[in-house]
């Protein structure tokens, strides 16, 4: 996986992950680097677009409330000592330590030293508790699935 579609796999599971789990995992890893706010968290609306059918013409389907934050990491901790980590968090509703999380967990992944840290312990065992939310709800969906059959009327 490039660099780029990796970024936006861990950015997705950050933004969907539920604040209480997010928070007791980032809580777990140790002596966290000093981070500034480069833009504070903030609540706004964004226009969801969406297709009939999946494919067909686009419409604007509503507006949903959206929170996003900047942080920065120090330059020192950078892997470019030119250029400081910034780590972006855009989450759905309006929490901002979820917004605040989830753009320090963006900025440490970027970090060599982090990385493997978080993506052990933040984002893998997310993507597990994600994987196993959507297989229980497809077996509480096809537990309500009805099968129709038409029955061919005997001479």
């Amino acid at each position: 996986m490039d660099e780029l579609a990796a970024r936006k796999s861990w950015m997705a599971t950050l933004a969907k992950a539920p604040l209480k789990e997010l928070e007791a995992l980032v809580c777990q890893l140790e002596q966290l680097p000093d981070y500034r706010f480069l833009r504070s968290p903030e609540t706004g609306l964004a226009m969801v677009r969406g297709r009939a059918g999946g494919v067909g013409g686009a419409f604007n389907l509503g507006e949903m409330t959206l929170t996003r934050c900047v942080v920065q990491l120090p330059c020192e901790q950078a892997e470019r000592a030119e250029s400081p980590i910034t780590g972006f968090g855009y989450v759905g509703g309006r929490s901002h330590r979820h917004a605040e999380l989830a753009a320090l967990c963006d900025g440490l992944m970027q970090h060599r030293d982090w990385r493997s840290r978080v993506q052990s312990a933040v984002i893998e065992p997310l993507a597990v508790m994600a994987q196993r939310k959507r297989e229980q709800q497809q077996q509480q969906t096809a537990a309500t699935k009805v099968d129709f059959f038409t029955m061919l009327r005997g001479e």
